[in-house]
């Protein structure tokens, strides 16, 4: 019974490395929220009205919830490699790996929290009317400056996210006990309760590409001139409705490529097909934008309006985009995973 016990806690730990990335990220979330809008907070009142408008509050939630989704994707494929390559005899082996993913995970989204959040705030400052950038660069100079300055902090964010996962993970999954065990790599694949390899494989992939294209998104909106006065369902069909349908075709490509499905996930390879296939959207996009935009403005050198052509072009690009998305992923997922199909 016990070692049953331990064997099905071992096949839940992607599972539960991925649940606990969110709770901790969330919980500090809900923390730094409530500093600023309770009302014993300094400022709460008019922090409240700032955030109670939907031009505030649900980017932010998209935000979070980008940061959630690639936390517990890159939880959940650290824990599944293991189980992948150790088998879940020898991972089950494994004591306390839960409590201590999120002791470490805790401790560095803490750090990230009280020291690096400050210094961006600080960054922000600068560019804030009446700092010292708005005043030597003026209103128009300073959005160009914004704008990188967006790009470079969400770099930086993603990147101690990333090695944040990696850190509280490499000390979890460290095997301390050194005693033989008589099991084979991917033995944990004949059990249940644990993602088929296929679908796995599917869900990474789409995961990941989601939450680069949430993560770009949000740095990309330093560069334009976002309304607090927008409407809701706008708003809303943005930041959730269209991520949810890039999800479904992402998936749907990483299913096809990785059909008839590999013998273990490998969820790393499945990561690595995301981000080549986000990477390749993104340049064929801009290639595409650009030839577009000089379409447009051909209409303009001759006379014509110019708006029909902007609104075609912009229809054309979103289908453009939908369809080369399910095509890269299902090709780059069958590139990465040939020698496994």
């Amino acid at each position: 019974m016990a070692a049953s016990s331990s064997f099905e806690r071992a096949q839940r730990l992607p599972g539960n490395f991925a649940w606990i990335a969110v709770a901790v990220d969330a919980a500090l979330f809900a923390l730094g929220m409530a500093a600023q809008l309770l009302p014993f907070s300094p400022h709460g009142e008019q922090m409240r009205g700032v955030y109670a408008q939907p031009g505030v509050w649900v980017p932010l939630l998209s935000r979070a919830v980008s940061v959630w989704l690639l936390a517990a994707t890159l939880a959940w494929c650290h824990a599944r490699q293991a189980l992948d390559e150790r088998g879940a005899v020898r991972t089950a082996q494994l004591r306390g790996a839960g409590s201590r993913f999120g002791a470490v995970f805790l401790a560095a989204r803490l750090v990230n929290m009280l020291a690096l959040t400050p210094l961006f705030y600080q960054a922000q400052l600068l560019f804030m009317p009446g700092g010292p950038l708005h005043e030597r660069v003026g209103t128009y100079g300073l959005r160009p400056v914004m704008g990188v300055s967006m790009l470079v902090q969400s770099a930086i964010q993603m990147l101690v996210l990333v090695g944040s996962v990696w850190l509280a993970a490499r000390f979890a999954l460290r095997e301390r006990s050194t005693a033989p065990v008589d099991a084979s790599p991917g033995a944990a694949d004949d059990g249940a309760g644990i993602a088929p390899p296929r679908r796995a494989v599917a869900l990474v992939a789409a995961a990941t590409l989601v939450s680069l294209q949430l993560w770009i998104g949000h740095a990309a909106s330093g560069w334009v001139d976002t309304s607090r006065d927008s409407d809701l369902v706008p708003l809303l069909l943005g930041w959730f409705a269209v991520p949810l349908l890039v999800f479904a075709l992402a998936f749907w490509g990483g299913w096809l490529g990785a059909a008839p499905g590999p013998a273990q996930a490998r969820p790393f390879r499945a990561v690595a097909a995301a981000v080549s296939a986000f990477v390749l959207l993104q340049l064929a996009c801009a290639a595409l934008a650009l030839g577009g935009l000089l379409w447009v403005a051909s209409a303009s050198f001759s006379g014509t309006s110019s708006d029909g052509r902007l609104v075609a072009l912009a229809v054309l690009l979103s289908a453009v985009y939908l369809v080369l998305l399910v095509l890269a992923m299902r090709a780059l997922t069958r590139r990465f995973y040939r020698r496994y199909l």
